[in-house]
């Protein structure tokens, strides 16, 4: 079945037909985290939203090279090339080696993107490992006459580029207000222009990290290394780039300014953005006493929240958004988004209970052949994952009566509505049975653990069955007592726990 998918693309502020340059192959860049202090809910949704592009290009049938950077060197505290390096500030307060942060703190990010089931990337490089292709992208920009030097340091020339191409294309910004903003920022001395931003920093004293290179021993900018990365394993042209809105400026409109000033024209065909987070309304930050780890979501470690969200709770409600709108994360929104994924879960696994009979009732013939379709048509719309959610929980209402023997299905039916709600709401949309707890080892337990209490249930059915009712309703009372809800049903006794 031939899908038309349609992506916004930031460029040009419109969606636009996916036709890659070189199909089947999809080029995939995504900008990962700078990795100097534990992963958190800014981490959690981009991660989540390129998932779903990386397995909804892959179900399409494409081979899909997805890049995503761990930025270990070159960020600093501020976007204007002031202040320390994120990282080996870290490594200054905890006294070890700028490299063991960046390590210890890219396993952390590799655990909590497994616990969301997050797909790992083709190609994780890292900014560190890439100095030379740094060095030649600068090399390359200062050979066109679009950089110059400063003192050992390299700066990118704006004034110098805009002349000949438009900088601000992507973030709608004139050049004039790009330097009208920047005139109060410190460090002009330095630049020909406050706007201009590093390609090349020279190394203070102090300085931990540093390369020789022919301009001085130093570090790259930070907008270099995906330049740099991106070109080197998906090639001088590729399809997607994508990133948080955040990113717009300076980061990727500077890393269009030095792909055009390196090689003459655009590296990137469609530019995909996921919009902001706010925990109950406000901007997430640590100066505002809302900043939340995705480690404390988990364990409910954090005096913001009311208990743990599982990382799969957490998943839902991203992908209860668009990922184009604003998000705002609380307890409540957290709580109603448990409860939904409980009931879609509690719907999908109902099927096993139901009979397939001869022939349809038309109602429910009508979702079952509309569902797959209708469930494509969102994803297409620039992955309306929103929508594909709410096409399941209407899905999930004919499960319910069926089981309530409500509504008849025939066995292709059946069929057609298991692989459905597989398809959608684990290949796709990457939701586990098992809560996304992340371990192998947990899941097994859960599963030994399932495999009890219908044991226990099976002794109650035979102490109901020789009419022993005492024994039954100690059962099921002693069941209700550990948390567990028994229910009868037609079919049988069905369980769940309320946690």
């Amino acid at each position: 079945m031939e899908q038309t998918l349609l992506i916004y693309n930031t460029l040009h502020r419109q969606k636009e037909r996916f036709e890659p340059l070189h199909a089947p192959n999809v080029g995939m860049y995504v900008c990962g985290p700078t990795v100097y202090g534990d992963p958190h809910l800014g981490h959690a949704r981009p991660a989540i939203t390129f998932d779903i592009l990386f397995r909804y290009l892959k179900h399409l049938g494409y081979k899909v090279r997805y890049v995503r950077n761990i930025t270990d060197v070159g960020h600093l505290e501020h976007d204007a090339d002031e202040g320390d390096d994120k990282i080996e500030k870290k490594a200054r307060l905890e006294q070890l080696e700028p490299m063991e942060i960046a390590q210890y703190y890219t396993n952390r990010y590799h655990k909590a993107m497994e616990a969301l089931n997050v797909l790992p990337p083709s190609i994780e490089p890292h900014a560190t490992g890439h100095i030379i292709e740094q060095q030649q992208l600068v090399k390359q920009i200062i050979d066109n006459g679009f950089a110059y030097e400063s003192n050992g340091s390299i700066y990118f020339d704006i004034e110098k580029y805009n002349e000949k191409y438009q900088y601000g294309r992507l973030s709608g910004r004139s050049l004039e207000n790009i330097k009208d903003a920047s005139r109060d920022l410190s460090g002009v001395g330095e630049k020909k222009n406050q706007a201009d931003f590093a390609l090349w920093k020279k190394a203070s004293a102090e300085h931990i990290m540093r390369w020789p290179s022919p301009w001085s021993d130093g570090f790259p900018g930070w907008h270099c290394e995906c330049t740099a990365m991106g070109r080197k394993y998906l090639g001088e042209h590729f399809d997607i780039h994508g990133g948080g809105m955040d990113l717009v400026f300076p980061h990727h409109e500077c890393e269009i300014a030095q792909s055009v000033a390196s090689q003459g024209d655009d590296m990137v065909k469609y530019w995909m953005h996921n919009n902001m987070i706010t925990i109950n309304g406000q901007k997430m930050g640590k100066s505002l006493g809302n900043f939340i780890t995705l480690e404390e979501f988990f364990t409910g470690s954090n005096k913001n929240l009311d208990q743990a969200y599982s990382p799969m709770t957490i998943r839902f409600f991203i992908l209860s958004a668009h990922y184009r709108s604003t998000v705002d994360f609380s307890n409540d929104a957290l709580k109603a988004a448990e409860k939904g994924l409980e009931r879609l879960l509690d719907g999908i696994a109902n099927l096993d209970r139901i009979q397939a009979s001869d022939k349809c009732d038309p109602q429910t013939e009508k979702v079952v052949k509309e569902l797959r379709q209708k469930c494509y048509d969102a994803m297409n719309d620039d992955f309306q994952t929103q929508i594909v959610i709410s096409h399941l929980f209407e899905a999930c209402h004919t499960i319910n009566n069926l089981v309530d023997h409500k509504a008849t299905i025939c066995a292709e039916c059946l069929q057609e509505l298991k692989e459905t709600m597989q398809l959608f709401a684990f290949d796709l949309l990457g939701l586990s049975k098992g809560q996304g707890v992340g371990s192998n080892g947990q899941e097994a337990r859960e599963e030994a653990f399932g495999k009890v209490v219908d044991m226990v249930l099976d002794l109650r059915a035979k102490a109901k069955a020789a009419k022993d009712w005492a024994t039954s309703d100690q059962i099921r009372d002693a069941l209700a007592a550990a948390g567990f809800e028994v229910k009868d049903t037609k079919d049988g006794a069905t369980w769940k726990l309320n946690k």
